[in-house]
């Protein structure tokens, strides 16, 4: 349950990737002497992500691993930031990032998993722990979710932010609008 008037305050959401917006798994693999890495993610978390955009909530993705299948994951789902530092310095890179969009930490949340997010999950407005979390990183958080990353857990906040806010409906019902084909005929 998250506060209606937290909530209202929220104008950036970060993400982590593994163990967040995946299940934590990576798939190496060698095609042509070329490295290959593949990440799997859920289609309902990207549909969640769209959503906090419609609602005018930044979404940003800071990943402490370099990865060519989250910068097109990133585009596909036109996340507002992304950096991956391969030192997992989080922190300052979410300091640069409200700096650029002018929001403070306590207007913004991350969901997290693990250690590489604890500094950020320290800082911001509103910290947030998937399912799978250690221990350590779901003592901190103001929200506990229920599902795990890469099967739900960023949709589960989404839609938890997103109807403490008072947004939800009108949310889906603006995406549900935009799909509805009025030159189609309704088959008899």
């Amino acid at each position: 349950m998250i506060a209606p008037a937290l909530a209202k305050r929220i104008k950036l959401v970060g993400l982590d990737v593994d163990g967040v917006l995946t299940d934590g798994g990576i798939y190496l693999g060698d095609v042509g002497g070329a490295g290959l890495e593949l990440k799997r993610y859920d289609i309902q978390d990207g549909l969640g992500i769209r959503l906090l955009r419609a609602s005018g909530i930044k979404v940003v993705i800071i990943t402490g691993r370099v990865s060519e299948s989250v910068r097109l994951r990133a585009t596909e789902l036109e996340i507002d930031d992304l950096i991956q530092d391969a030192q997992a310095r989080k922190l300052p890179a979410l300091h640069r990032m409200l700096d650029r969009f002018h929001i403070s930490l306590e207007d913004s949340a991350f969901v997290g998993d693990d250690f590489p997010d604890h500094p950020v999950l320290r800082a911001v407005g509103l910290p947030v722990a998937v399912g799978n979390a250690v221990p350590e990183i779901r003592a901190l958080c103001k929200v506990q979710l229920t599902r795990t990353g890469g099967f739900g857990a960023v949709r589960e906040f989404s839609e938890l932010l997103l109807k403490a806010r008072g947004d939800w409906e009108r949310v889906v019902s603006d995406y549900l609008v935009e799909r509805i084909d009025t030159k189609l005929e309704v088959l008899r």
